[in-house]
C-alpha cells in the first residue's frame, strides 16, 4: 500500500483550488496545511519574508479541522504588489521543533506575485512548436538563393558533414553552408502539419556572416542565403494560410565584429564602432582599450557584447521604429530572446512594452537554463514573471528531469522538477512553457539517451561516428517514452527538426546536420505524428491541471485534468484502477503491466478520485 505523506498543502486562490503558488496582485490566498495527527504536531506557526527587504512577518494559522488523519490549518494572505516572497512553516512535536513546506523543499517555498492584467497568448497552449536550424532544414526546388563569395559551400545534402575545430573551444569560421533556406521550409510546411506543428522557431536568420547567424551583421535585413526578404514574406503568407505562427530568434546581447554596427573588416557601407570614436554605434560597446580591446561574448572576439547601458542600443531594438515592431509589422507572432540571462531589466521591460504595444497576443520566450521563477543571475534577482518581461522560457529542467528518468528509471526526480516548476509558475506561463528534449545548443537527444561515449569523443570521430543498430533500437524506444512525457506534461512541446526521424549527432556542429529527407526513420515519423494527433484531440493539454498520482522507481503516473498519463520504466509491476487505461499504441484497455518493456498509457476515459483508489501489487 501506499504510504501517506507526514505532511502537505493545498492552495486556494480567489475561491478556487490552485496548482500554482503564483498569484494576481490584491489577490485572496488561504494556504491549507495538512499535518498527520500522528506526529503529535503542536504550535503551528507560518512566515512570509519578502526578498526585496528581507522583511519576515508570522501569518495568522489556525486549525480548522481532522479529516481523514490529518490536522488541517489555514493561513489567510492578502497579495498586494507584484514582488517575490518566500513562505516557510513549522509545528512542534514530542521530537522537536520541524521545519516543512514541501516534501520537495528544505527550506520556503518562492511565491511569486505578479501584475493583475499579465497573461499569455491562447494561440499558443495545446500547439507543437518546431525549431528550425534554416540553413539544416530543407532546399528549395524552386528558387535558387545566393551564397556568400567567402563561404564554403557543402552541395552533398546528404553525405556530407559541416567543417569543424580540431577540439571544442578552438577558434571555428563557421562559414561551411548546405543551402537551407526559407523557400525550402515554405514548400515542406504541409510536412510540418503532418506532425501537427502549430509554431516554427527560427534560430537567426538576419543578416550574418556565420551559418548559424548568432553573429549579427544587419538587424534589418533577410539573409540572402536564405532568400532575403522576398522570401521571408513568403513563408509568413503560407504559414497564415495554413493558421501557422513564427517566432525569431532575437540576439540582442552582443552582435557580430563583421555588421554594419562594429564594422571591423570595413565590409559595410557604415562608420562602424571599430572605425571611428565617432561612429553612431560607438555607445553601443564597452572598448577597453580602443580599438582592439573590447568586451565580447564569452571571451570570443567576432562577438562583441552589447554595453547594458546604452539607451540608443535600446531604441533601435524597442522604439517605435526598432527592430522588434518592424518584425511583429510583417507579420511574425513573438522572439525568443538569446541569452536573456545577460539583457538588463530595463531593456527586457522595454521590450516587453514595445512587443505587446505591437501586437498584444505575441510571446516573449528567453533562453534561460534553470527554474526562471526565482533565479539570481550576475548578482541580481530577475522578475522574469512578474508581467513585465517573458511570457515563458525554454524549460531546460524539465528536459534533463526527463532525460534522468528514461536513462536511471528513477521516478523521484521527475517527479520533484514537476511538481516544482509547476507549482512556481504562474498558470498561465507554465501552459506555454517551451518544452524540449533538444535544442541547436545540445547533443541529439537520441544519442543522449543511448549512453554512447559520444560526449567523450573527439571532433574527429564524431565526424564520422554512427551509432550501432542495437543501441539505435533501444534508444528509439527510449525516445517514445520521453517524447510522450514531452507531449503531455503541461506546456508546449518543441521538436528540434529531425527529431522526430530519429536523427543522430553529438555536439555542436554535428548536432546540425542536413535534415534527412531521402532517409527519414518512418517508424519514428509514424509515432510522433500520432503523438501530435493524441495532443490536439485532447484539450486537456492546452491548460489542464496538472497532478501527479503516483511515483515509485520506474513508475511515474499523472492526472491533465481527467486525463491520466502514465509511463512506466520500471521491473514488471501492476497497477489497478477503478477504470482501465487505454495503450496508446494499440488503443486496447490494458493495465500498467510492463513485462520488460517499455510502456506509455493513455486513457481518454473521465476519471474521478483517482489518487486514493489505486495500490501497486
Amino acid at each position: 500500500m501506499i504510504n501517506k505523506p507526514s505532511f502537505y498543502f493545498e492552495i486556494i486562490c480567489n475561491g478556487k483550488y490552485t496548482p500554482s503558488a503564483a498569484f494576481p496582485e490584491r489577490a485572496s490566498v488561504k494556504f491549507r496545511f495538512f499535518v498527520l495527527r500522528s506526529l503529535g504536531a503542536f504550535d503551528f506557526r507560518v512566515f512570509m519574508e519578502n526578498d526585496e527587504n528581507r522583511e519576515k512577518k508570522e501569518i495568522n494559522s489556525e486549525w480548522s479541522t481532522l479529516k481523514n488523519g490529518y490536522d488541517v490549518y489555514e493561513s489567510d494572505f492578502k497579495t498586494e504588489n507584484d514582488a517575490l516572497y518566500f513562505l516557510s512553516a513549522g509545528f512542534k512535536s514530542s521530537a522537536g521543533y520541524k521545519n516543512f513546506i514541501f516534501p520537495d523543499y528544505s527550506d520556503a517555498l518562492p511565491i511569486t506575485v505578479y501584475k493583475s492584467d499579465f497573461s499569455t497568448p491562447d494561440w499558443l497552449k495545446g500547439g507543437i512548436i518546431y525549431q528550425i536550424f534554416p540553413d539544416r532544414f530543407a532546399k528549395s526546388k524552386k528558387n535558387k538563393t545566393k551564397i556568400r563569395a567567402d563561404a564554403v559551400y557543402k552541395s552533398d545534402w546528404n553525405n556530407d558533414i559541416p567543417d569543424y575545430p580540431e577540439k571544442p573551444g578552438d577558434d571555428f569560421e563557421n562559414n561551411c553552408f548546405f543551402g537551407g533556406s526559407l523557400y525550402g521550409i515554405c514548400e515542406n510546411l504541409d510536412y510540418l502539419l503532418s506532425l501537427g506543428v502549430t509554431t516554427i522557431y527560427l534560430n537567426p536568420i538576419f543578416e550574418a556572416a556565420s551559418n548559424h547567424k548568432y553573429d549579427t551583421g544587419d538587424y534589418f535585413k533577410i539573409d540572402d542565403s536564405f532568400g532575403g526578404e522576398k522570401a521571408f514574406k513568403k513563408l509568413i503568407s503560407e504559414m497564415k494560410k495554413r493558421n501557422m505562427h513564427l517566432i525569431l530568434d532575437g540576439v540582442f546581447n552582443h552582435t557580430g565584429v563583421d555588421s554594419v554596427y562594429f564594422n571591423k573588416y570595413g565590409r559595410y557601407d557604415s562608420v562602424g564602432a571599430y572605425q571611428s570614436r565617432k561612429s553612431p554605434y560607438i555607445s553601443w560597446y564597452d572598448f577597453k582599450n580602443y580599438p582592439d580591446d573590447y568586451a565580447c561574448w564569452w571571451n570570443i572576439k567576432i562577438l562583441p557584447s552589447i554595453n547594458k547601458t546604452s539607451s540608443s542600443f535600446k531604441d533601435f531594438i524597442c522604439g517605435k521604429n526598432g527592430v522588434v515592431r518592424h518584425y511583429l509589422k510583417l507579420g511574425i507572432d513573438g522572439w525568443r530572446l538569446d541569452v536573456a540571462d545577460e539583457l538588463s531589466e530595463d531593456f527586457l521591460n522595454s521590450l516587453r512594452i514595445s512587443a505587446k504595444e505591437e501586437k498584444s497576443d505575441s510571446v516573449i520566450i528567453g533562453e534561460v537554463w534553470e527554474d526562471a521563477s526565482y533565479k539570481i543571475a550576475y548578482g541580481n534577482r530577475r522578475k522574469y514573471f512578474r508581467g513585465y518581461q517573458l511570457d515563458s522560457v525554454m524549460n531546460y529542467p524539465l528536459r534533463n528531469a526527463i532525460i534522468d528518468f528514461i536513462i536511471s528509471g528513477n521516478a523521484e526526480f521527475i517527479s520533484k522538477t514537476a511538481r516544482s516548476l509547476y507549482l512556481h509558475y504562474p498558470k498561465s506561463v507554465s501552459d506555454v512553457m517551451m518544452n524540449h528534449l533538444g535544442t541547436h545548443d545540445t547533443e541529439r537527444i537520441l544519442n543522449v539517451l543511448a549512453c554512447d561515449g559520444s560526449s567523450s569523443m573527439t571532433n574527429k570521430e564524431l565526424a564520422s561516428y554512427k551509432m550501432s543498430d542495437t543501441d539505435r533500437t533501444r534508444s528509439k524506444e527510449l525516445l517514445k517514452l520521453a517524447a510522450f512525457l514531452l507531449y503531455t506534461l503541461p506546456g508546449v512541446p518543441s521538436i528540434y527538426y529531425g527529431d522526430e526521424t530519429g536523427m543522430e549527432g553529438g555536439r555542436d556542429p554535428f548536432n546540425r546536420m542536413p535534415y534527412p529527407w531521402k532517409y527519414q526513420d518512418t517508424e519514428m515519423l509514424d509515432f510522433f505524428k500520432t503523438l501530435g494527433m493524441f495532443r490536439h484531440e485532447n484539450k486537456e493539454f492546452s491548460d489542464g491541471v496538472f497532478n501527479i498520482i503516483y511515483q515509485e522507481r520506474g513508475l511515474f503516473i499523472y492526472k491533465r485534468d481527467d486525463i491520466i498519463c502514465a509511463v512506466n520504466r520500471g521491473k514488471t509491476r501492476t497497477v489497478c484502477c477503478k477504470n482501465a487505461f487505454t495503450n496508446i499504441y494499440s488503443g486496447e484497455k490494458s493495465t500498467l503491466c510492463s513485462d520488460g518493456l517499455h510502456r506509455m498509457i493513455l486513457d481518454k476515459d473521465k476519471f474521478a478520485a483517482l489518487k486514493n483508489n489505486h495500490k501497486v501489487i
